[in-house]
């Protein structure tokens, strides 16, 4: 077990060895020193779950531990909420409901940070692919900051008022987890929230930082499939065939016309060709080649756009390579996909008002949006228009040297998903804990 530090003059030295002492405006406040007194505890959570990761909808022991801390805590908590999820619900009296939401899943990566407490789990995908399994989305520390948050929520029931719901998210590496709570049952069998709050860590960002973008935050994630099939024959004799390979180099190429010439300028779009596979000997034109495309905007009128255009490039080359009309290109795009993460202004903005004074405004910042996807949107869009407002807001991870470093262009940090991401995960969780339990307390005030 480890000490527990008990005078304020030590708990603000913990917190100041974090890196994390408070602006002069917040020394009196007490919360960041009790999440400093409690990061021993934390920690060793932290690195259980780092090094046991499981992959999305596989979050068997991960619920486990997460429910069973919940309970300890005083929650109601239901386990199994879309497959793997977990629910814990805490009422507090008169007031709004707020709902704090971390992921649990890890990706299939094998880890190499050379950290102590590495992961050398594997697991099967769908792919059927044995493969490594790491956090290297740092879903660990978002779980570990959800539990310090529920954790000062309970010691603080006389600061606020409400109805708080904790969920723990299976399935967002792969987009699915937050429907299918929703699906089974998430807003109909719970209190259904007035606001939603979550944060993810940040690979760009140095440690302990805080960003956010109001409005727009993230992007729609859609998977498309194209399927061309030419007529195929023997390579020294082109002239009887339809080459599928040539076609699909034409579409290709089209296809950067969609955000280069159709797109409106001031509207973010993407369309990146991630794989073509086509062929199996030098001297055969094959029958068939695939196309597989992530296409990346905000609006749902900029990603209709697109799709219709994909949808039209590859049928007007195919007609322009005289490919009979019984062998068109086949599109397919996966479905559900991930909807654009759109966070309410006004939330932000109250949120944000809170938060800066609290770590400094040089530690709370605005930035672009970005064109990664997060599931987290559909807890809004699922809801109905206007019923739910909601947050996600990014806390940096990256340590001072190593960002010093890369500002001066002697390294190039690795992004989130890759297997050197290794976040200051102190820092993230000091941080997430301490802004998400300010927040939550600020929109659930005790009158």
């Amino acid at each position: 077990m480890p000490m527990i530090i008990r005078t304020a003059a030590a708990l603000l030295a913990a917190a100041a060895s974090l890196g994390l002492a408070a602006p002069a405006s917040a020394q009196g406040d007490d919360l960041r020193t009790a999440i400093a007194a409690d990061m021993p505890r934390l920690m060793e959570l932290y690195r259980d779950l780092h090094a046991n990761p499981e992959l999305s909808f596989e979050e068997v022991e991960t619920a486990r531990k997460l429910a069973t801390r919940m309970r300890a805590l005083g929650f109601e908590v239901t386990e199994g909420v879309g497959k793997t999820g977990v629910v814990a619900v805490l009422r507090n009296g008169d007031g709004p409901t707020v709902m704090v939401r971390a992921d649990m899943d890890g990706l299939p990566v094998v880890e190499q940070t050379g950290l102590p407490y590495a992961s050398t789990r594997t697991a099967t995908p769908a792919s059927g692919v044995t493969t490594g399994v790491m956090h290297a989305c740092g879903h660990d520390t978002h779980m570990t900051a959800w539990i310090a948050t529920a954790e000062q929520l309970v010691r603080r029931r006389e600061a606020w008022r409400g109805t708080l719901v904790m969920i723990g998210q299976p399935a967002e590496e792969i987009g699915l987890g937050a429907k299918a709570m929703i699906d089974d049952g998430l807003y109909a069998r719970f209190p259904k929230p007035d606001y939603v709050l979550a944060f993810h860590d940040a690979a760009q960002f140095a440690a302990g930082t805080i960003g956010y973008s109001p409005g727009w935050a993230l992007a729609n994630v859609d998977s498309v499939d194209i399927k061309l099939r030419g007529v195929g024959g023997h390579g020294a004799y082109p002239h009887t065939t339809r080459d599928p390979i040539v076609l699909g180099s034409a579409i290709v190429m089209r296809l950067q016309t969609l955000v280069s010439r159709e797109a409106n300028p001031a509207e973010p779009a993407v369309v990146t060709v991630g794989s073509f596979h086509a062929g199996a000997k030098h001297n055969i034109i094959s029958d068939e080649a695939r196309l597989q495309l992530t296409v990346r905007s905000y609006s749902d009128q900029s990603r209709q756009m697109l799709l219709d255009g994909i949808r039209r490039i590859a049928r007007g080359e195919a007609i322009a390579a005289g490919i009979p009309d019984d062998r068109m290109p086949e599109v397919s795009v996966e479905d559900p996909y991930t909807p654009a993460t759109f966070n309410d202004e006004a939330l932000t903005r109250r949120v944000m008002a809170g938060l800066t004074p609290r770590f400094g405004a040089e530690r709370v910042r605005q930035v672009p949006a970005v064109m990664g996807g997060e599931d987290f949107s559909q807890f809004r869009r699922m809801a109905g228009e206007g019923e739910v407002e909601a947050l996600i807001f990014w806390v940096g991870g990256v340590p001072a040297e190593q960002m010093a470093r890369a500002e001066r262009g002697e390294i190039q940090l690795p992004s989130l998903h890759s297997p050197y991401w290794a976040p200051e995960a102190d820092k993230v969780i000091a941080t997430a804990a301490e802004a998400l339990t300010a927040a939550t307390m600020d929109l659930m005030p005790a009158r």
